[in-house]
């Protein structure tokens, strides 16, 4: 069923509250349907982690809103895009599953998880065949949270994150990124307003003065000699 035109555009403004519930692939009455949003692209196919081609998508919004039907059941995906004699390649990150499981849910909720260093924050990890990074953050209050960083231009519509309603947590998965990429969280408040950028209180390095984004970094085994300036 094609989403209202009200959906397709909080899509494509950045401000609709399910992304995951429209975008990716999905199972359809006739089949595997993918919704994605490449900006720029005029052509796209997708594929399948592994390279197996999966079908080609069709442009539906100038704005670079793409549908199409896949091969197979839903499973991540990557897309082939070409404009203007250029050719690259996007990973979706709305076709992956979430990162933290019913257990994190449970002792986050309750206040008795010990490790949340290790879940919240931006953790470089292999997520459902992908490398990439793994972002959260506690926002209980927030109507909406968008990861903006290096790798989106800082564009608050390009990655709305997922919200676990009922630990308060946004997440997303970035794939095929790593270290060193600096990012913040922007955040909507209950009325509506949009807050200036928020740095991450859990990221383990950060740029230095006078810029103050959060940077992607792996965790330190302290006493082992850690040497990294971000220690």
């Amino acid at each position: 069923m094609k989403p209202p035109a009200e959906a397709i555009a909080a899509l494509l403004a950045g401000t609709h509250a399910d992304p995951f519930a429209l975008l990716g692939p999905h199972d359809g009455p006739d089949g595997t349907f993918a919704r994605a949003i490449l900006p720029g692209a005029e052509e796209v196919e997708a594929f399948s982690l592994k390279g197996g081609r999966l079908g080609k998508m069709v442009r539906v919004d100038e704005r670079g809103l793409f549908e199409g039907r896949l091969r197979g059941k839903p499973k991540p995906v990557k897309y082939r895009c070409r404009a203007l004699g250029s050719e690259w390649w996007v990973t979706d990150p709305y076709s992956f599953g979430p990162v933290l499981g019913p257990l994190d849910d449970f002792l986050i909720a309750e206040g008795t998880h010990l490790r949340l260093f290790d879940k919240l924050g931006a953790h470089v990890i292999h997520h459902e065949g992908a490398d990439g990074v793994h972002f959260a953050v506690w926002a209980p209050n927030a109507r909406q949270v968008n990861l903006v960083g290096d790798f989106n231009d800082w564009d608050g519509a390009r990655h709305m994150m997922r919200r676990r309603l009922d630990i308060g947590v946004w997440e997303i998965f970035i794939p095929d990124i790593g270290e060193g990429r600096a990012y913040k969280y922007r955040i909507t408040a209950p009325d509506g307003t949009v807050l200036p950028l928020k740095a991450d209180p859990f990221a383990f390095a950060s740029e230095l003065r006078p810029k103050t984004a959060s940077v992607v970094a792996r965790r330190c085994s302290w006493g082992r000699g850690c040497s990294r300036r971000a220690c």
